[in-house]
């Protein structure tokens, strides 16, 4: 029998890179928020058993009905003032049944379109690797250095470089302990992997289609209604 996991969506965030009146997160596109797309892309995949999603105190714009979807829970918690500090709250605010041994996705509010062939590849690589896996992308681009001036200063060999997506998988236990150790170094770690990096464990790279991407511009939100409008 497959395991399941829950998931943990960090929504706390204001989206001010983006810009609007309104979080990104919260942005309508063909009906339904962003964050609503996100969270039917995770709860519509047979081995997500429910998700948890920490929100800005105050928040006025989540659906207080919602409580379920696809037959599976939705719970919410307040997040913190960072992605880290929303990501330990919603750890903390797991069911009980979630054991400290017990791999929990983490997935960005505002990357909505995830597909089920990644996410069977990243089940398939934490099946074997229990430490961790996370979505990635290699580097394709050629990549240059710039000088202060704003002038090519070098150029950067790309081999083994990888960009880090999501969702990121660990155990719930040593992600909260990672984290935990994170914030008392005062050390904003800019995604999980990288927490668990400072204390030792290292996850698997899993290879994810570039269609699994954030929305952080509106060029990024243009795309995604170019990818849903026939759906």
């Amino acid at each position: 029998m497959s395991i399941t996991h829950w998931c943990v969506i960090p929504a706390a965030g204001s989206g001010a890179r983006f810009g609007g009146d309104i979080p990104k997160q919260y942005v309508e596109v063909a009906g339904r928020s962003i964050l609503l797309h996100t969270l039917d892309a995770l709860l519509s995949h047979p081995r997500i058993a429910g998700a948890i999603v920490a929100l800005s105190a105050g928040d006025a714009l989540w659906p207080v009905s919602l409580s379920d979807m696809h037959g599976k829970p939705v719970r919410t918690c307040i997040g913190g003032t960072s992605r880290a500090a929303s990501v330990s709250n919603a750890l903390a605010a797991l069911p009980v049944e979630v054991t400290g041994g017990d791999a929990v996705l983490v997935h960005d509010a505002a990357r909505p379109n995830v597909s089920h062939v990644d996410l069977d590849a990243l089940f398939a690589a934490l099946d074997s690797h229990l430490q961790g896996a996370i979505l990635a992308a290699p580097v394709r681009d050629t990549l240059k250095r710039a000088d202060d001036s704003g002038d090519i200063a070098a150029t950067e060999p790309r081999d083994k470089l990888w960009r880090a997506f999501t969702p990121q998988a660990f155990p719930r236990g040593l992600l909260a302990k990672a984290l935990g150790d994170a914030a008392s170094a005062g050390i904003d770690v800019t995604d999980e992997a990288m927490a668990m990096e400072r204390i030792g464990i290292h996850a698997r790279l899993v290879e994810s289609s570039e269609d699994n991407f954030k929305i952080t511009t509106p060029a990024d939100l243009a795309r995604f209604e170019f990818m849903v409008s026939p759906r």
